[in-house]
């Protein structure tokens, strides 16, 4: 009867164990190409019939160079791309790294060269990391990647004139949480990981969030809904909310927002529930008196960072924007 119980109680423990544990069903190792500039167009096209990509450019005035290895995690490289003025200044300019979106899934780095490059023509330096997406590794695989990337933009600051006093994350969807997690997690070694110039800063003075969500665990949130089949947030945590819902406060920004936060910008879109938590995060740094700033393009779509009307208008604003928070010395 003893060794009964024993049994019972062994498999009671397995299957909970087992029930609890991180899903790695979304790790594929397979590319998810979902999510593009032309599939984000062929969503709108028909309410914005006016909506128009924005292409890529090129000038004399702004030097590139793509693929740079920034950090080896493994055998994987992880890569990241430069936009910079080819002109020369004493004066050290203002970096920004653009972070793309996708669901933490798909999306690519390319789908922001546009925006780098016009940043670029107007004196910051721009940087556009690749990440480790949820078909490859589950969080916080892309958050010690991107630290990484700042880090890796710490230590090669000479070399692109950059000022390491002066530093901007900005990112897209996923990518505008991910900015925004970056941005309030400074000097907290839980979020470095344990690979790339470890003896460098990842810190940032500035953030800028397009249409990011701020709290996966708020009300206004619409991430978690596993009904019909597993969110994009799931994949990436490996974990469903109810199931770990500490795991998706962690990687809330709105968890972490405080007096150590820098200044912020907002660009949303109409779709509210993409810039969830957004309204209490805002409170929160005001409280603390830390600048922070929202622009809203109403009725327009979610995609809008990559799209005419909204793109020039947008790329006003961050300009705007860094000349307040960084006032010329």
């Amino acid at each position: 009867m003893k060794t009964q119980r024993l049994v019972a109680l062994f498999l009671f423990c397995f299957f909970v164990v087992e029930a609890n544990a991180q899903s790695t069903a979304g790790i594929t190792a397979l590319p998810d190409t979902s999510y593009s500039t032309a599939s984000a167009y062929r969503s709108i096209h028909k309410a914005y019939p006016d909506a128009v990509a924005v292409p890529e450019f090129h000038l004399a005035s702004v030097k590139e160079k793509k693929g740079i290895v920034y950090c080896k995690t493994g055998k994987r490289k992880l890569v990241i791309d430069a936009f910079y003025p080819s002109s020369k200044t004493a004066a050290k300019r203002i970096a920004v790294m653009m972070i793309h979106g996708g669901g933490w899934r798909s999306g690519s780095r390319k789908q922001h060269y546009p925006l780098a490059q016009h940043l670029a023509a107007l004196g910051y330096v721009c940087f556009t990391p690749e990440y480790r997406l949820s078909t490859e590794a589950l969080y916080p695989a892309a958050v010690y990647d991107l630290k990484a990337a700042l880090r890796w933009i710490h230590a090669n600051a000479k070399r692109y004139n950059v000022d390491t006093g002066r530093i901007v994350v900005a990112g897209f969807s996923a990518g505008g949480q991910l900015a925004a997690l970056i941005g309030t997690t400074n000097g907290n070694a839980k979020f470095e990981g344990g690979e790339c110039e470890l003896n460098r800063s990842s810190n940032v003075q500035a953030i800028v969030d397009l249409d990011g969500t701020l709290s996966f665990v708020h009300p206004e949130s619409g991430e978690g809904d596993d009904s019909k089949k597993p969110s994009a947030a799931t994949l990436w945590f490996g974990y469903s909310k109810k199931d770990n819902p500490a795991l998706w406060q962690e990687a809330s920004p709105l968890a972490h927002a405080g007096k150590n936060t820098p200044p912020v910008l907002f660009i949303n879109s109409g779709v509210a529930r993409m810039h969830a938590g957004r309204d209490d995060f805002m409170k929160v740094l005001k409280e603390n008196n830390v600048y922070v700033d929202v622009k809203t393009f109403e009725n327009s779509p979610h995609h809008f960072p990559l799209f005419e009307p909204w793109f020039t208008p947008m790329v006003a604003y961050i300009d705007d924007f860094l000349k307040k928070v960084f006032p010329t010395k």
